[in-house]
């Protein structure tokens, strides 16, 4: 990880367009390619990030980075006050709760919860940024990486997004669709998954597990 603390403005455009002024900020640029510029406050949410895969062009004064979205970040470096680089090794990742664990086994097991004909191709799908939860195909043949969380929320949606831009690589496996599934997803998690074009689905666990609610339901 390369971690670069420097006097600087920002500009980004794609979605939207947004200027920082200048100011004393935290660049990373991570292993994986991703670079996130921090500012000393606002606990872990950067101010601006662009997730890899993506381009980095690094000169003297001003750092470019752009993917294949259209999207653009430009960091124009006033005063760099300290630029150090350190290998991180890997990571073993987040150790999933045993709720969490739970629910990849029983979607595994019953694919058919994501939606009608799909089938599962492997657990734990190994890719160079990580496992996809399942790898799918649903009734069409079309393959589907689907990732579980018990809580769905904004950052899980993005992991899914790293997920398919690396899989839709893949000749062998694109067109790639994604499908965020969680007992919870927060509705911040859904403008997000519609915007990339990624399904949700709301996992029950009790009725995964075959225990039958004895609550009310409205059809």
């Amino acid at each position: 990880m390369r971690l670069v603390i420097a006097r600087c403005t920002v500009d980004y455009s794609g979605r939207l367009d947004a200027h920082l002024p200048e100011a004393v900020r935290l660049i990373m640029v991570k292993a994986d390619g991703c670079v996130a510029i921090h500012a000393d406050g606002g606990a872990y949410k950067p101010l601006n990030w662009m997730n890899a895969p993506n381009r980095l062009v690094c000169e003297p004064d001003l750092w470019r980075v752009t993917n294949d979205r259209g999207e653009r970040l430009e960091i124009r470096l006033a005063e760099v006050l300290s630029d150090t680089a350190h290998d991180m090794g890997i990571d073993p990742g987040l150790e999933r709760d045993g709720v969490e664990a739970h629910l990849q086994e029983l979607v595994a097991a019953h694919p058919e919860t994501l939606a009608d004909g799909t089938v599962l191709v492997r657990r734990e799908y190994p890719t160079d940024i990580g496992p996809v939860d399942l790898l799918c195909r649903d009734r069409d043949g079309a393959t589907l990486a689907v990732e579980i969380k018990r809580r769905g929320e904004i950052d899980g949606v993005e992991q899914l997004c790293r997920y398919l831009e690396y899989l839709n690589r893949d000749a062998r496996l694109a067109p790639v669709n994604g499908v965020f599934a969680a007992q919870e997803i927060k509705p911040q998690a859904r403008v997000l998954a519609a915007d990339r074009g990624i399904r949700c689905v709301v996992l029950d666990y009790d009725e995964l597990r075959g225990i039958t609610s004895d609550a009310l339901r409205l059809f």
